[in-house]
């Protein structure tokens, strides 16, 4: 093999080339520091916003390599290489990737957004998708739920991150709703005497705002009481059930 004929091909680009050689040289040095940096910078952002350490890490890698390509083509193009080429087949296999994950991609989305806003936490009880339950766990694609008898289910990101959602656990407060029904004939005054005492009594009932309990109907078989009571959110559950 003659080296040296490859060997003179080369000085020769070189010597042809030495300005654009030493740009894109510069480009190359210069782009990967603030790729360095941008990817330290986004990395601290995202912790500060809490988002979990799996997604930190997989965005940030994502971002850096995004940015290394983008700096090694301005490179490439800088001492006459064409690279029209080279980013259409980069594009077609970017789609043809796109195309084959797009349920995972838009569920990876889904959990991204979750873990950045956090419209639920771990140990919230939601309500979604046709589904409810306490949340165990947030993943890149799914969020776990347990049910109160204690049954798994697997959300997927995507349609969770996009769709109605409620969230039972958000505000320090709920309201509880009874209906409390005495007998016709029965002393309606002191029912709603002896429903109020048990609104005072219950040290799990906040009297600010104060208990409402009033005559809410007079149903068909019943004479019906509507009563409202604010407790704290982890007491909802015990109170409800009373």
């Amino acid at each position: 093999m003659d080296y040296q004929k490859y060997l003179d091909l080369a000085m020769a680009f070189v010597e042809k080339n030495a300005g654009n050689v030493i740009v894109a040289f510069l480009i190359l040095i210069i782009g990967l520091w603030l790729v360095k940096k941008v990817v330290k910078v986004t990395r601290k952002l995202m912790e500060k916003r809490g988002v979990d350490i799996t997604l930190q890490k997989f965005l940030g890698d994502l971002i850096g390599w995004v940015l290394k390509i983008l700096i090694f083509i301005t490179a490439i193009s800088q001492v006459g290489v064409e690279t029209t080429s080279f980013i259409a087949i980069l594009g077609a296999a970017g789609l043809a990737v796109g195309l084959a994950l797009q349920g995972s991609l838009a569920n990876f989305a889904g959990g991204a957004l979750i873990m950045i806003f956090k419209p639920f936490k771990v140990g919230d009880y939601i309500d979604a998708q046709g589904h409810a339950g306490t949340v165990s766990e947030v993943q890149i694609f799914n969020t776990i739920l347990k049910t109160p008898d204690n049954k798994t289910i697997i959300v997927p990101n995507g349609g969770l991150a996009n769709g109605s959602m409620v969230n039972y656990s958000a505000e320090p407060t709920r309201r509880v709703d009874w209906t409390f029904g005495i007998a016709y004939g029965d002393d309606a005054d002191k029912a709603q005497a002896v429903i109020r005492k048990l609104m005072n009594d219950d040290a799990r009932i906040l009297q600010d705002p104060a208990p409402f309990v009033e005559l809410g109907a007079l149903a068909d078989s019943s004479v019906n009481f509507t009563v409202r009571a604010w407790v704290n959110t982890p007491d909802y559950w015990a109170v409800i059930l009373i």
